[in-house]
């Protein structure tokens, strides 16, 4: 028997005893909204090693503040249009993620936070390449103010309809404990995590 023919035997066999679908359990009473989501998204993202600016101005003000806490950034990236408008940066696409090893600050925008334990959400789409918020020494993320949700439970039950072929929720910069039960930053991914949180 054909290998082939052996794996459409096996799937067949799966999807004939597959049991039957039953609905989702409601979810709904962990929904419990709180009015200082944006607070509770800075203390949290705080507690785990990152930090956030809550900003009323414009990216030229983000792009500013960036500046000041990395003086000594050599190589910026962004897929996003505005912020390489910003920085005056030429986009270019790099054939794989082994372009971005030297890559000091990756600025990204997110889809949106999650205040209970300052993770955002980032698809590939809005990453240019999924290697960089890994990969770069300094991570940077904007999201809107008023795409922050109170917990998991709303972040799941937004994308859960959502299609997207990578997503990735990230919370504080990288970190390890497993040597001496010491903590240590920047373990295996970037140093430092900065949120800008835009009203």
């Amino acid at each position: 028997m054909s290998t082939s023919t052996s794996r459409d035997s096996i799937l067949g066999k799966v999807a004939l005893n597959k049991p039957e679908s039953t609905p989702l359990p409601d979810l709904s009473f962990f929904i419990n909204g709180t009015a200082a989501v944006t607070e509770q998204f800075i203390t949290i993202l705080g507690n785990i090693g990152g930090k956030a600016h809550h900003r009323e101005g414009t990216i030229d003000e983000v792009i500013s503040t960036i500046k000041n806490d990395f003086p000594e950034l050599k190589r910026i990236y962004s897929s996003d249009p505005d912020v390489r408008r910003a920085l005056d940066l030429q986009f270019v696409t790099p054939a794989s993620g082994h372009a971005f090893e030297d890559v000091d600050v990756a600025i990204i925008k997110a889809h949106f936070g999650v205040a209970e334990n300052g993770a955002v959400w980032i698809t590939d789409d809005l990453m240019g390449n999924r290697a960089l918020p890994f990969i770069c020494q300094h991570l940077v993320v904007i999201v809107d103010e008023k795409n922050l949700v109170p917990t998991m439970h709303e972040a799941y039950k937004k994308i859960g309809s959502s299609k997207y072929n990578y997503g990735a929720f990230i919370a504080g910069p990288s970190k390890t404990a497993d040597i001496e039960q010491s903590l240590v930053l920047g373990a295996h991914g970037p140093k430092s995590m900065t949120v800008f949180i835009m009203a």
